[in-house]
């Protein structure tokens, strides 16, 4: 019987998360009873959203309980199966992460294929993160061919594929943000961004103005507060803005106030919509094939940063949080 390591939130953080919040537990792990599998767990994502989960509030999501184990995507390989359809050695991509085996309910499993894409790509790029980046801008956005988008923390896994879902589309211009000019010249250079700049060089609203001198259509907002504020300035009539997030309030300890312009939206009759993933499923077919193709044709980009061992999962949430990832974060599991 394999033993497991895996990380409990012990105390709920106030503000920024500190490494006492969290335990790395050792675990013995059961044989998988009828219907379900047991999964030697490969690569394991850590993403925004678990903050707000780490928090006893009302939300679209359960909180994490106390001294339970944490949840979040990963991929792995099946070891045991007790559930038809699955066998030994088969890939699959479930919902128990932060930890190194999981015991996974089969009819919460997908089974996914190491030869049409990299198994960490089920994480990011194919995975939650893009079909985020794909239903907020394209769904809620409502983009269309010729429009001016601007992507806020656009380095990051969500947003570098939205501007370039955009690109791809038609845009006539595809406008980022992003906190440093290593991942802004990325943004350039390799994603193909027609703007970029870095939003620590000065007031997001006047670099936004010289970025996008004649206004936005669609804001695909990963921060919200400053950025927020900056894009409703700049949008044009019947502009929308794409709630996807907003991490720079992630972590305050007190209520932030919202933007000071609000009001701009009703003359300018805009739609600020805020949407989560897990209802647009629907798409996913649509998703896979669309950004697949350009996957395989070399037309849409993406990055990793890969941080190794279950023991250093925490570290790599924190650097995730702070904006030290290119692209999707990702936590590796060596065997």
């Amino acid at each position: 019987m394999p033993r497991s390591r895996e990380w409990h939130l012990t105390a709920r953080p106030q503000g920024w998360p500190v490494p006492d919040d969290f335990a790395l537990v050792e675990t013995e792990v059961p044989e998988p009873g009828p219907g379900r599998l047991l999964v030697r767990n490969m690569y394991v994502s850590v993403d925004p959203y678990m903050r707000g989960r780490m928090n006893d509030v009302k939300s679209y999501t359960p909180p994490y309980e106390l001294g339970k184990p944490m949840l979040g995507g990963a991929v792995g390989r099946v070891v045991a199966s007790g559930a038809e359809g699955f066998e030994p050695g088969q890939y699959v991509l479930h919902g128990l992460g932060w930890r190194e085996y999981a015991l996974v309910d089969a009819a919460h499993a997908v089974a996914v294929d190491p030869g049409a894409a990299p198994l960490s790509a089920y994480l990011g790029v194919l995975g939650m993160t893009g079909l985020t980046a794909y239903a907020g801008l394209l769904r809620i956005g409502e983009f269309t061919e010729g429009e001016t988008v601007f992507v806020s923390g656009a380095a990051g896994a969500v947003g570098s594929q939205a501007g370039q879902i955009a690109r791809l589309k038609g845009a006539a211009r595809v406008v980022g943000s992003a906190g440093s000019d290593e991942k802004a010249a990325l943004l350039k250079d390799e994603y193909g961004f027609d703007a970029v700049f870095n939003y620590k060089d000065g007031p997001v609203a006047e670099q936004l103005a010289k970025a996008a001198p004649d206004g936005i259509d669609v804001y695909f907002d990963n921060v919200g507060g400053e950025h927020l504020e900056a894009a409703i300035g700049a949008l044009r009539q019947g502009g929308r803005v794409a709630m996807c997030g907003a991490i720079a309030q992630y972590n305050a300890t007190k209520p932030t106030p919202g933007p000071r312009n609000l009001a701009l939206a009703i003359g300018k009759r805009l739609t600020l919509r805020g949407f989560i993933v897990g209802d647009h499923y629907d798409l996913q077919p649509e998703f896979v094939r669309e950004v697949g193709g350009w996957l395989r044709e070399g037309r849409l980009r993406y990055r990793e940063t890969v941080v190794t061992g279950i023991e250093n999962t925490l570290d790599a949430f924190l650097g995730m949080l702070r904006g030290e990832n290119i692209g999707k974060m990702i936590v590796e599991l060596p065997e």
